[in-house]
């Protein structure tokens, strides 16, 4: 490997990989060698001239894997927002295993990352490549907040929780047009192959040869004891509940059988039930009027976002500890773009590890959180 660059973005002309840009320009040009890529370079030299920024260029198509494989050979990580990955990502895994290139991307999408993890893990292992799915708000606000419940946990019972409620209580942002054409992409491949359908639905998707205990559905509202208040079904619990799952498998089952769910709050009494009813038959991705690739919300927009979720651990004798996680942007754009950066720059930074496919928090844990404290604007706050 030439390493002439520390980070390649891949898919930089779109949507969200221009946001990537402008976060690394903003930050760390001058202090990491990194190359704007994609498939066409009068589109790059766009967003080049204007990020003003001086980075070299690279001509790669997803499906054109000599091109990909060239690309990877020349960087220690690559960031990629071509999406859906379904459609155009999995040429660049292989090249990534088979060059024992860093990789990180936003996917959501479960079916395709275990077929990735079925054909690709053992490759990666061999070759060192250390590749991690779902590093935006799908699934790292999640799978840190478990982690970090986790470890306090242990500091106060001496041992972890088994039972983790994720409770959304607010977030506000908008979603862009790859969002809503990943999970079209996702219907459409079920409905091609319905045996993908088990995938989707089971907790345990990205844990290969292991079940865990029986999980809540999460389908329907329902009245929260735990926190007195009504909940309604989230739209990414279907991928960060398995991303958790896929971080206790890793980690060798450190959190035990643990059983996991993701929530809305709506509220108390009968308008937060309403609520719950409502939102769990709103689809926000139905229709023809949303989002098209390649748009999203607006800068005000984006920065007019925020999120905070609560984790609430219970012990079988009935004791709660409480775990709180917040960004203040966009949850879905401002703010993962920018854990999107420096998820690689941790993994070429701050953390080592062998070769797999991982998740962020098994991998990266909290030198990955420690970053997002200090450049993404999240909290983590436990007890």
């Amino acid at each position: 490997m030439a390493d002439d660059f520390d980070i390649v973005l891949f898919g930089a002309t779109g949507f969200t990989g221009g946001l990537v840009a402008e976060y690394i320009a903003s930050r760390y040009d001058g202090q990491a060698r990194w190359a704007l890529a994609g498939r066409s370079a009068a589109k790059l030299a766009k967003v080049r001239e204007a990020l003003g920024v001086d980075v070299p260029l690279l001509v790669a198509d997803s499906d054109d894997a000599r091109a990909l494989r060239d690309m990877c050979s020349r960087t220690r990580v690559v960031i990629s927002t071509v999406g859906p990955y379904q459609l155009h990502g999995s040429a660049l895994i292989a090249a990534c295993a088979e060059t024992g290139t860093a990789y990180v991307d936003l996917c959501g999408e479960p079916g395709w990352m275990r077929l990735m993890i079925d054909a690709h893990h053992d490759e990666a292992k061999r070759s060192g490549a250390r590749i991690v799915f779902s590093c935006g708000f799908d699934s790292i606000p999640f799978d840190l907040g478990v982690l970090t419940l986790q470890e306090a946990a242990v500091a106060r019972f001496g041992q972890p929780v088994p039972r983790v409620k994720a409770r959304v209580r607010r977030v506000k942002g908008g979603f862009s047009g790859g969002t809503v054409a990943s999970l079209k992409a996702t219907l459409a491949a079920a409905a091609r192959q319905p045996s993908l359908l088990g995938l989707l639905t089971d907790p345990f998707a990205l844990t290969p040869g292991h079940a865990g205990p029986h999980q809540p559905a999460g389908l329907l509202p329902e009245y929260d004891a735990t926190l007195q208040a009504w909940v309604a079904p989230f739209i990414m619990a279907p991928i960060n509940t398995k991303n958790v799952h896929r971080t206790n498998f890793l980690l060798g089952q450190s959190w035990g059988d643990l059983v996991y769910d993701e929530m809305v709050v709506t509220g108390l009494g009968d308008l937060g039930k309403a609520a719950a009813e409502a939102m769990a038959k709103l689809n926000p991705f139905a229709g023809d009027k949303g989002p098209k690739p390649g748009e999203g919300p607006s800068r005000a927009e984006r920065d007019a976002g925020h999120f905070d979720i609560l984790f609430a651990g219970l012990m079988p004798d009935g004791s709660r500890l409480d775990t709180v996680v917040t960004g203040d942007s966009d949850p879905g754009y401002g703010c993962t773009s920018r854990m999107l950066a420096e998820s690689a720059l941790c993994l070429i930074r701050d953390v080592q590890g062998e070769g797999g496919i991982w998740t962020p928090g098994a991998l990266m844990g909290t030198s990955l959180r420690d970053r997002l404290v200090a450049h993404a604007g999240m909290t983590f706050t436990a007890g």
